[in-house]
C-alpha cells in the first residue's frame, strides 16, 4: 500500500535516496531553504509538487508533525515504457497496452488496473501531471491487481504514442463521437487504447495522433458513460476478438 510521508527531512531524504513518490504537497505560504531544496529535487526527478491548504496536510499526516510538507509514496514502483514496450512484445499474442489520458479520479484508476488484469492487458500508462497516481486508494480500488499490472508513468503522452507507433503498435482513442463503431473495430492488431479523463475525454493533441477513435453506441438518453464502465467493454471485445472468435479458449479454463 501507499504510505504518507510527513516532515521536510523524511521528505528530502526520500528524494534523495530515490523512493518513488507520486506527489508532494506543499502547506501554502510556507517557506524555507529545505522546502527550497525539496522543489528542485522534485523537479529533477519529474515529481509533481502542490501548493494545497495546510489544513489538508493535517488531515493527510494525522498526528505527525509535517512542518508544511507531506509526500505521498507510490503503492508500486512504476516500471520504464520501454521495458512495457519489450514485455509486451515478447508476449505470444499481440500486444495489448492501455494509455489513459487524465484519469484522476482513484477509483476509477483502481478500477481499470483490476479491469486491466482480468483482460490480459500488458501494461498500463500514465502521465507524470493530471493523473491519479498509484496511491493507496488507487491500490484498494483495484482490489490487488495493482500488483500485476505493470504501469509506466511518462512526461509526455504524445512522445510515448510517437515511440509506441514506431515499435509497431495501433494507437486507437476511445471518444463519444468516434468514427468507427468499437464493435466494428479491429482489435487483432497490436495496439494501445487510450482512454480520456472523467468529464474531458481525449485531448485533441493526442486524438490527432490516434490511427482511428472509436465509440460505444449509446441507445437511450445519457450522453456519456463512466470511464471505467466504459473500459470494461471495450476491454472485453479485445477479449472477444482475440479469443472467442479465433476459438482461443485455452487461457480462458
Amino acid at each position: 500500500m501507499g504510505e504518507v510521508l510527513a516532515g521536510r527531512q523524511a521528505v528530502r531524504e526520500a528524494l534523495k535516496a530515490g523512493r518513488p513518490l507520486h506527489k508532494i504537497l506543499i502547506a501554502e505560504g510556507a517557506k524555507g531553504a529545505l522546502l527550497n531544496e525539496i522543489q528542485s529535487l522534485a523537479k529533477e526527478r519529474g515529481i509533481p509538487v502542490l501548493k494545497v491548504d495546510r489544513r489538508a496536510l493535517n488531515r493527510l499526516a494525522e498526528a505527525i508533525p509535517h512542518q508544511g510538507v507531506v509526500a505521498l509514496a507510490a503503492a508500486k514502483e512504476y516500471v520504464e515504457l520501454e521495458d512495457l514496450i519489450r514485455a509486451a512484445q515478447d508476449k505470444e499474442e499481440p500486444a495489448f497496452l492501455v494509455m489513459l489520458d487524465g484519469i484522476e479520479d482513484p477509483q476509477n484508476m483502481g478500477a481499470i488496473l483490476r479491469l486491466a488484469d482480468a483482460c490480459g492487458v500488458q501494461g498500463v500508462i500514465i502521465p507524470k501531471r493530471r493523473s491519479a497516481g498509484l496511491s493507496a486508494a488507487v491500490a484498494r480500488a483495484s482490489a490487488g491487481a495493482l500488483e500485476y499490472v505493470p504501469v509506466a508513468r511518462v512526461n509526455n503522452l504524445r512522445q510515448a504514442v510517437e515511440t509506441l507507433k514506431e515499435a509497431g503498435m495501433w494507437i486507437i482513442g476511445a471518444e463519444g463521437d468516434g468514427e468507427t463503431l468499437a464493435f466494428e473495430a479491429d482489435f487483432t492488431v497490436p495496439l494501445v487504447l487510450i482512454l480520456g479523463g472523467e468529464g474531458k475525454g481525449l485531448s485533441p493533441l493526442l486524438r490527432k495522433h490516434c490511427d482511428t477513435v472509436v465509440r460505444l453506441p449509446l441507445l437511450g438518453h445519457v450522453t456519456s458513460l463512466n470511464v471505467a464502465t466504459a473500459a470494461a467493454v471495450l476491454f472485453y471485445e479485445v477479449v472477444r476478438q482475440r479469443r472467442f472468435l479465433r476459438g482461443n479458449f485455452s487461457s480462458l479454463a
